[in-house]
This record gives C-alpha cells, structure tokens and sequence, in this order.
C-alpha cells in the first residue's frame, strides 16, 4: 500500500438544486443507516491529508484469472478494533479508468478528486479499474455490462474484509451507473444508497447514443476501439457546453488516461447502442438518486424520468445539476454534484408507517 496526500477540498457552498423530487437532507445532516456502528461523517476538513490504499481483487473467467485493480482513500489509516466509517464504492464509465474518473489531480485549478471530497466528508471510498481498463488485467473480452457486473462481485469480499462492513453504497456515472444499477439488481444485499450520475434508461431520444449508433457494427466486431486525446476531450464539449468545463481538466485527464495506451474495451458502448434497457427499475429495492447535467445529452428527461417513476422504493430523488453536461464531476459546477451526493448519503433513515 502506499499513501499520498493531495490539495485540500474548498468549502462547499449551499447552491440551490433544480429537483424534481425534495432532498430531504442537507450537506450535514445525520450518518446514513449504515448498519448503524459509525460516527456522523463530518463536514470537509482544510488541512488534514487523505489516506489512500491498493488493494486486488481477481476474477474468475473461462480464460483464466484476472487481477482487478482497487483503490482506496479515507481520512487516516484504518487501525483495528475502530468503528467502520460508511463505506462508499465508486463506478467507472466506458473511456476512461477509476483513478482518472474519481482521483484526478488538476495542478493549479482547485480540487477534481471526487475520492478526496468524500472522504473528507467522511466516507471510506472505494474504486476499481474494471476488466481491460487501467491497472486491471484484462481477459480480452469487452468489457460489458455483464462482465463488469462479475467484476463488482470479485471486488466485494475485498471491500468486506478490509471495512468490516457488509453493505456499501453505490455512485456510478455514465456506464458506470449502468454497471452500479445492473450490480444493485443482481445483488441487492450488497447495496445500502445507489447515487446514479448521466444514467441511461432506454436510450429514447438520446443524441449522444444516436451518433454513436452509428458504429454499432464496429462495436460488435472489435472488442477494442481507439480512445485518443481528441476523443476524451470531445467528452467535455459534445453536449455543446464546453463552456461549463476547464479544458485543463481534459487535458490532465488525457495525460493520465494514455499512459494506458490508446484503446479500451467496447462493451459498454455496444450495450449502450443495441442493448438498452440492462437495467429492470421495479428490481432495485434500494434508495435511489438520479444526478444529471441539465445539458446531457447521453439520455433525456423523459427517458430517466420512466426509470425513476418504477422505483419501487419511495426513498428516491431525481436532481438537475444547471449548466452542466455529461460529466458532472469535472464541471465548474462540480460542487454541486459533491453536494447532491453527500446529501443523498447522509438522508436520515425514513420511519416505517
């Protein structure tokens, strides 16, 4: 393991968010009902660093093992016989990995590490590369929905055995949230609170998924594509709000992301254009929150609004982030999203009728 520090989260401000649902919480509001043994997680502290941690993870597949790559960051080193802090697994979209999606470094532009915000907040947060991706191994298929279900369930022992704790929740963005709803239906007992940031229902009406329909054949066929510098950088200005965004960040995110090289896995994007829906809503027991940039345009209102009304628990919010595209986490208006998730996380337990 090792450890490492990184610049300090700014204040949170309380800005106002466009629901379609009422948050019934606010950003310091009581421990989620997470088995119930741990502290109030506290509200971001200035100066103290974040710890992080490795950790492994292998998966069985028909052509071997695979190791699969955890990452870790909390405020100070676990140390036995403590009370387990709520503990909070991130999910990965389709382009690029866990630590360049949640644990990006921006020099000299304020704090871009979703990891480090919430755990200063005072979650034990958790990430992995999945299949393909990143530090992971790869068992050279692409990566899909299915497979990155099977990868959630490798992880999951790890996560238990290192936290003491059985239940997690869950926040995936874009595919990401795909993959975190297609893990909460698949095992259930494992999901506390499921946060789903730029989800995707169906796909009616979507222009991203109509443009990238038109490689379907290709996705089918290769269980690699090309993911340059030009492409991550139109992940922040396809949506026509490249204003929302420093290009900074998507440089950063470039430098990082091609140290792994220039392909990644296309099972995702396959899933995405010729798969939809991978997710039953009426099969998710647990609360739920639907995030998105008002300006995404990886699925419409009307779309996430069908998931969201068959949500079989009343425990739920719908949250419209405003001048915000795809990628809510390295928007200008991040803090909104940080705000959202912690909110969402730290809802009192509702009382049974």
């Amino acid at each position: 393991m090792k450890q490492c520090s990184r610049s300090p989260a700014p204040a949170i401000a309380r800005r106002t968010l466009l629901q379609a649902a009422t948050l019934a919480a606010g950003a310091g509001l009581a421990l989620p009902a997470a088995e119930g043994s741990a502290a109030e997680p506290p509200t971001p502290t200035s100066d103290a660093p974040v710890w992080s941690g490795e950790y492994w993870a292998k998966k069985n597949t028909e052509k071997g093992e695979v190791n699969l790559n955890l990452w870790r960051k909390r405020m100070g080193a676990p140390k036995a016989g403590e009370a387990p802090l709520p503990v909070l697994f991130l999910v990965h979209g389709s382009s690029n990995s866990a630590r360049t999606s949640f644990d990006l470094a921006v020099p000299a532009k304020g704090e871009y590490s979703l990891m480090n915000v919430l755990a200063r907040y005072g979650y034990d947060v958790w990430t992995m590369d999945h299949d393909g991706y990143g530090h992971s191994g790869s068992s050279g298929n692409n990566s899909d929905v299915a497979s990155s279900v099977a990868d959630l369930k490798a992880a999951i022992p790890v996560v238990q055995r290192e936290t003491g704790r059985s239940k997690f929740h869950f926040h995936g963005t874009s595919s990401g949230a795909i993959r975190a709803a297609a893990f909460a239906q698949a095992q259930p007992e494992a999901v506390d609170r499921l946060v789903l940031v730029a989800f995707t229902y169906k796909g009616t009406g979507s222009p991203t998924l109509r443009d990238r329909a038109k490689q379907v054949e290709f996705y089918r066929a290769n269980n690699r594509r090309t993911r340059d510098r030009a492409m991550i950088r139109s992940i922040f200005t396809r949506d026509n709000l490249a204003s929302s965004y420093d290009m900074a960040v998507a440089d950063a995110m470039a430098d990082e992301e091609l140290k792994f090289g220039d392909q990644v896995p296309t099972g995702t994007y396959l899933d995405m254009t010729a798969n939809l829906p991978l997710v039953d809503p009426t099969k998710i027991p647990s609360p739920v929150a639907m995030i998105r940039g008002d300006h995404d345009g990886i699925a419409t209102m009307g779309d996430l609004f069908d998931f969201y009304r068959q949500l079989p628990n009343g425990d739920r919010v719908f949250i419209s982030l405003p001048n915000t595209a795809h990628s809510p986490g390295f928007a200008n208006n991040r803090h909104l999203l940080w705000y959202a998730t912690h909110a969402f996380l730290a809802a009192p337990t509702p009382v049974a009728g």
